[in-house]
């Protein structure tokens, strides 16, 4: 809840006043659940600083990438697991 009322424009300062998490608490929290929706904005790493526009955005197509195959790697790691005990 208090992700949507940063992002709808309310200062966390006053949010850590009113809800008792400390502003960098909420931050902190805005900053996750954007990388986790993947909204945040593109700021190149210090190891990204000399790729161009679109170096960075085949990287950031190819962590996207990884991540889907670990999770199905994951997923068809458990179904096999799952399958050998039965």
């Amino acid at each position: 809840m208090r992700i949507e009322l940063v992002r709808a424009g309310r200062d966390p300062v006053d949010l850590a006043r009113e809800f008792e998490p400390s502003a960098q608490a909420i931050r902190n929290w805005v900053a996750s659940a954007d990388r986790q929706e993947d909204r945040r904005e593109v700021k190149p790493a210090p190891a990204e600083a000399g790729l161009n526009a679109t170096e960075r955005e085949e990287l950031a197509r190819l962590r996207r990438e990884n991540k889907q195959l670990r999770q199905e790697r994951d997923i068809l790691s458990r179904a096999a697991a799952w399958f050998a005990r039965g």
